[in-house]
């Protein structure tokens, strides 16, 4: 598909926001979606091209949880094979789905994953957790990972949201280090879909690329400019584009637009 400039003018700016929303308050990919949907691409093209930008970002992510000390790798190999595993399935599920189907299920999942998102104030108050063997973790880990990676394949907003829930609340993670887990599955997750809609011919690599490099100054811009009230901008920016993303696509569907 050719793109134009009004396809980089819509998508990298709002990428950027989704960048800067993210590292406030979280839920950055119920705008980095869109934001492709929103410039008229077919939805395949959409999730695949989504995945490129995500990955950079997300590699960036891991790299500074992992420099923090917050990822503890004898967890996290498994945890990332599963993921792998999971997001190659979810993906080619994904490839077997009409465009229009697509969109009519995005139209019912975009909405509950952002009003459980929007919603959710505390994951997980971290009392009374109990200490698991290293075999058990090991096992919760690796079918939260499968699961949450096989719904990153397939489609993906809300799945750090839902990682860190179920780490900190089933597999009894402290959040710091359920957030380093999280990194290492989102980034398995992405990368194994990437290749697997590269494969099928579904990125566009230039937009992808440089819709990442301003998703991760927009990340970049959003750890220097936080404050307390920082978080609260989020919300209404994530609700905006979701409402301009339900209307184009109901125009679509109906035929105006």
């Amino acid at each position: 598909m050719e793109l134009t400039l009004l396809h980089y003018l819509i998508v990298c700016p709002l990428i950027g926001i989704a960048g800067f929303v993210d590292s406030i308050a979280g839920g950055g990919g119920l705008i980095s979606l869109p934001a492709y949907l929103i410039s008229g691409l077919p939805v395949h093209t959409c999730i695949a091209t989504n995945k490129m930008s995500s990955c950079m970002g997300t590699t960036v992510a891991t790299a500074k949880y992992a420099a923090a000390g917050y990822i503890n790798w004898r967890i996290g190999v498994f945890c990332a094979a599963a993921s792998l595993a999971g997001a190659a399935l979810g993906a080619n599920i994904a490839l077997l789905i009409s465009d229009a189907v697509f969109r009519i299920l995005m139209l019912i999942i975009l909405p509950l994953t952002a009003l459980y998102v929007m919603r959710k104030k505390d994951l997980f108050s971290g009392e009374n957790r109990k200490e698991l063997s290293f075999l058990h973790m090991v096992l919760l880990s690796s079918a939260i990972a499968f699961a949450l990676g096989m719904y990153d394949g397939f489609y993906g907003p809300g799945t750090g949201t839902f990682l860190i829930l179920l780490l900190t609340r089933f597999a009894h993670m402290d959040l710091q280090h359920a957030n380093g887990i999280t990194k290492v599955i989102n980034l398995s997750s992405n990368v194994s879909s990437l290749i697997v809609y590269l494969t099928s011919g579904q990125v566009l690599l230039p937009l992808g690329i440089c819709a990442g490099l301003f998703g991760i100054a927009g990340n970049l811009l959003g750890t220097r400019c936080f404050t307390r009230k920082g978080a609260s901008i989020a919300r209404p920016v994530i609700l905006l584009v979701l409402v301009v993303f339900f209307v184009r696509t109901l125009l679509e569907m109906l035929g105006v637009a």
